[in-house]
Order: structure tokens, then sequence, then C-alpha cells
């Protein structure tokens, strides 16, 4: 079968990333003697650096880590909502939905923190040694890919007449990002410059200078130095947003000192030899397990790769396993932590029985030939679903944002594929296995340029998250203070036999967990085929979308039936689906998915690395 690049293969190091830039930077920390975590390191930080519309320091990143002869452990960059940010406080300003940019829509920042803890526990590479890479980029410029203007571009007219800071960065002298002109942000290499300046002086004042007590520092900085005193400035601002008007933020001083990234086991699930593993209820991690558990057990029962029924069957468990998403997902409380779902309780997320055999066994029942226009949730152990108002009345067609791609704003949101099969961006993933073992698999976000304003001391913006969080009492992703909003953000790692195998990811907000599934079965599939992962194969093949669930983004639209594919697809195929009622909309050839992965053979250890062709910015490097 035809594939756009070989699947990489060696001994050395793997790295696949949304940007090559930072895929040869993580490669250069690997020659440099670094292993898999400082490279991820520096690669997310030159991330934030050459994607700014995708990822910010700001935003926020869930990391999946198996460092060699260890557990499997999901590390939490997501921050929690501010104190101030409550439901009340929110409707009293008018609104019905948490805006999709501004303030108001910052969830405390996390993406740092979480780097800082994965450099500080299992990283060897001291502060000064991962961020050069990044500081070098802003500092004396990179050449930016052409979706950096274009996004640039789509907001100038709000950046030029409301947010002024913004059009510092990115409209100097009134000109957005080009090809092939150096592009840089001296505020942010300067803020990077002034953090390991600090972090070091005060490492020293506390007579330990080491690397450890210098990350530790560094974070501190981050919470109450000078860095933490500019965000909360910033937060203050009244600043224009989604909703029309002009609001300040609730994040304090206090959310930024009281939060740390944090570890938590992964949910997992077996299926044909595998073990899947994935963040929390969080996340929308569980769902990607959830489409596996509606699957038949034995491999050999599903239908063949490709086909129409086949596609089919995956849509419609999708649906099956989005509708749970958004009746029962959220986090499980202030504080909580994997080893907390499933447990009774209003505020329990009951995974276990999401993923149970029996629950799923009723589920796979309501799988027809015709393509359900239902949003169907369960009832876990007799549970009644709960959804909010506006899903239900999105759901029934009865509010805005019917057709979620059509009624998006540019850069209301995550950037994602929408429903005409057009693209306006994504978000960031990363991967990295190193010669002793260790995996990693990694996809930051937030905090990209059409968020908020750029915060004019520091070269960045805050990011949005909250947006994902519902202003309605009583339900699993309710707005409230402490909690995390269910973010979209869920990397994968596979396991056979207990052992790291394969470390996959993509952006594309809800659309990741559906461009997951049909790589992970691609893999399986064809591996009999080709008597290896095939991972490149996996990537390339053409792939699909559908929005019939409420959006996780303003303004949280859905389109009932609908089913996005690429031109690639058989035309046969197409047809049939559209016999069995998928309202399908034929989109780019290379227009589904932004896939990234890397793979350890256990036996041989040879290593494996692909990236996705499509939007030509991705590469895997490797040796």
């Amino acid at each position: 079968m035809f594939t756009t690049r070989p699947t990489l293969q060696g001994t050395f190091g793997m790295v696949s990333s949304t940007h090559w830039l930072a895929s040869q930077s993580a490669m250069a920390v690997l020659e440099d003697g670094g292993n898999a975590f400082d490279a991820a390191v520096a690669a997310g930080f030159v991330l934030h650096v050459v994607e700014p519309h995708l990822n910010g320091p700001a935003g926020e990143v869930p990391i999946i880590l198996a460092p060699a002869g260890g557990e499997v452990r999901v590390l939490c960059g997501q921050g929690g909502a501010p104190a101030g940010a409550t439901v009340a406080h929110y409707r009293a300003l008018g609104l019905e939905l948490v805006p999709g940019t501004g303030p108001l829509a910052a969830a405390v920042p996390g993406a740092f923190d979480a780097w800082m803890l994965l450099l500080r526990d299992h990283g060897t590479k001291s502060l000064a040694d991962v961020l050069r890479y990044a500081i070098g980029y802003a500092e004396d410029g990179h050449a930016p890919v052409e979706r950096v203007g274009e996004t640039v571009e789509t907001v100038r007219e709000l950046f030029e007449r409301e947010w002024p800071t913004s059009a510092d960065v990115y409209l100097p002298g009134g000109r957005s990002p080009r090809p092939g002109e150096l592009f840089r942000n001296p505020a942010l290499a300067a803020t990077w410059r002034r953090l390991i300046a600090e972090a070091e002086a005060r490492a020293a004042e506390e007579g330990d200078g080491s690397r450890v007590a210098q990350i530790e520092a560094a974070r501190a900085v981050w919470r109450g130095g000078f860095i933490a005193e500019a965000l909360v400035r910033q937060a203050g601002r009244p600043t224009m947003d989604t909703s029309g008007e002009r609001h300040v933020g609730t994040l304090s001083a206090e959310d930024l000192r009281g939060w740390s990234a944090s570890y938590e086991d992964p949910v997992t699930y077996d299926w044909n030899g595998w073990t899947l593993c994935k963040a929390g209820a969080w996340s929308q991690g569980p769902a990607f397990l959830q489409q596996f558990a509606l699957l038949p057990r034995d491999v050999a029962e599903l239908p063949a790769y490709g086909s129409a029924e086949y596609v089919h069957l995956l849509v419609e468990g999708c649906k099956l396993a989005m509708a749970d998403r958004e009746a029962w997902y959220g986090d499980a409380g202030a504080g909580a932590g994997a080893g907390d779902v499933g447990e009774e309780g209003p505020e329990g997320v009951p995974v276990r029985e999401l993923l149970s055999e029996e629950y799923n066994a009723g589920r796979r029942r309501l799988i027809e030939e015709k393509a359900s226009y239902l949003l169907r949730p369960g009832a876990p152990g007799g549970r009644k679903p709960r959804l909010s108002a506006h899903a239900m009345a999105v759901a029934a067609g009865e509010t805005r944002g019917l057709d979620r791609g059509a009624g998006a704003a540019a850069g209301a949101g995550e950037p994602t594929v929408v429903a005409d099969g057009g693209t306006r961006g994504d978000t960031c993933h990363l991967d990295v296995v190193d010669r002793w073992g260790n995996m990693l698999s990694a996809t930051p976000s937030g905090g990209w340029l059409q968020s908020n304003p750029v915060v004019p001391e520091l070269g960045f913006p805050l990011g949005t998250r909250l947006q994902m969080a519902w202003l309605e009492e009583g339900l699993p992703n309710s707005l409230t203070p402490g909690r995390r909003p269910r973010t979209t953000l869920t990397p994968s790692l596979a396991l056979r036999d207990g052992v790291p195998v394969l470390a996959f990811g993509t952006p594309g907000g809800d659309q990741q967990d559906q461009w997951q599934v049909h790589f992970f079965l691609g893999v399986v599939l064809r591996e009999a085929v080709r008597g290896g992962l095939d991972l490149q194969g996996a990537i390339d093949a053409p792939n699909w979308h559908t929005e019939a669930f409420p959006g996780s983004f303003h303004p949280r639209g859905m389109a009932a039936g609908s089913l996005v594919v690429e031109s690639r697809m058989d035309a046969g195929v197409v047809a049939e689906l559209r016999r069995r009622g998928h309202e399908v909309t034929v989109g780019g050839a290379w227009s589904e998915g932004r896939l990234c992965a890397v793979s350890r053979d256990p036996l041989t250890g040879v290593l494996s690395g692909a990236a996705n062709p499509r939007g030509a910015q991705g590469y895997a490097v490797g040796r």
C-alpha cells in the first residue's frame, strides 16, 4: 500500500511531533546524551515558539510516560478553575456559555509546571540545557509555517482594534508572519532568560545550585515571581471576548500559588492482546477505550479494514462513547486523581462501569445498519444520565450552532477540522522513545495566540480551557473552583505483555479519539500482513470524523448524522455510507488527522517512528 514516507527505524532514539523544528530539537537533546524526557521538555518549549497558534506556556499538557522498567503514569498539566470562577459569577454577567476567548475562559495555567515536573523527576538535563532551543528560535528567529500567518490574518482586526499587545508581537509593522522570513518573539526569549537567571540565583542563595534546586526555583518564579505577577495583571485587564463584551478574568495570585501539576495512574483497557493507557475522565481519554469496548473482542470478527461496514461500525461506536462522555465525564473532584474514578456518589465518574463488558454489550446492540441521528448516553449501574440544557437543546436542533463547523468563529475555541472538511488548525503532539526504552506521549495545547491578548511583559497569552465547562450546576463538567475542565487532549500509550510498545496521538479537539481509534486499528490489522508495526501506513490511511455530538468548544454545536471523509476514500465506500444514512461530506484528500507515533520492539530493541504528512509540517526523526 502507498505511503508518503517510510516508517523510520533505528536503535538510538525516535521522535515524532507536529513540527520538524521540535522533532529535531528533541533529537539534538538525545544526541547530547539526554533521555526521552529531557528531549520532550525541550521540544515542548520549541512548540510554544514555532506553533504559537496551537499552544503556549500558559496552556495545558497531559503527558503519559513510561520510564524504562517502571510503571506507566499520567502527568496532569491541566490546571483547575480559579477560586472566583463560579457558575453564579458568570451567570451574573449575563453569560450562558463560558466565552471562547478572553480572561474569563482562563484556567490556572498548567503546561509550564508539568514540563518542569517531568524534567525534575525523570530528566537529566538542566533548565538552561532544555530551554536553549526555544530561546534560540524566539530570539534569533525561525521561518514560520504558512498557517501561523493565516491564523494571525483571521484575527487581524481584533488585534489592531482590541488586543494591541498581540499586534505588537504578531503584526510588527502591520505585517503578519510569512514563510521564508524570520519571525522573532524577543519578549518570550527574554522571559526564559530571566527565569533561568532568577532560578539559578535562588538555588545558589539557598546553598544548593543543583539541577533539581534550579527547577524548583523556576517553578516558584512561575507561581509567585515576575511571571505570576504579569499573568494576574493581564487577567485583570478588561478584554473583548467572543461574547462581544469586555470582561476581566478570575485568575488570582492565590490560584497560581495553590496549584501544581500532579501524577495519576492511567485508565486502562485490554483489547486483543494490548493494554491501552489513557488519562482519566477529566480528559476524553476513556472515550477512546470505550470505542474498543464496543468492538468485538476478537480482531478476526471485525469487518474488512476500510470497508463501509468497518467505517460505519467505528462511527456509530464513536457516537455512543461520545454521548457517554457528554453525560458522565468531568473532574472527579478537586484534587481527585484516577484512583477516584468509578467511586459512588454525585462527584464520582463511573469509568469502570462505562468500560465494562456488561455495560457495552447493551450499548453494542444499539448499533444498527442505519446511521443514528440521536444523542444516546447510557445509564451505567442504573444511574440516570444528566446532560446540560444547552447540550439537549443542541441535540434537538433548538439552538444556534447546529452545524458546529459553520457556526464556529475563527479563533473561538480550540482550532480544529470543521464540518466542511476545511482546516483551521489544531493543536500539537509529541512522542519520544530513547535507546534505554523510556517512552512518552504528550499533547500540548491552549494558550494559543488567538485565545487571549499577549501578556506584554512575557510574550505569550493566557489560555481558554474553561470554555469546556458548563454554566449549569450539578453536572460532571460544571464550572467549579478548583476542578479541571474536561479537556479533549488525549495522548495514548499501548503495552503488550505489560511492556510499553507504542506511543501515539494527534491534535484535533473532539476528533482526537476518532482518528486515534482508526490509526491503532490500522496498526493492529496491518501488522499481520506486513509482519511488523506499519506506523506510517496506518497514519497515511484515509481517515474521517463525525460531529454527531455536542462540541467541546464555543459555541458548542452539533451536526447530527454528519460524517466528513477524505476524498481518497473509495467512492463505493462513500456511496454505501450514504445509503446507510450518513450525511457524508467529502473533504480534502489529506484533511483528516495529524497523527504522530513512535514504537519500540521489546524483543529486538528496534525503534520506529512515523509522522503525519497532512499540513506538511509534522516529521519523525531518529537513528
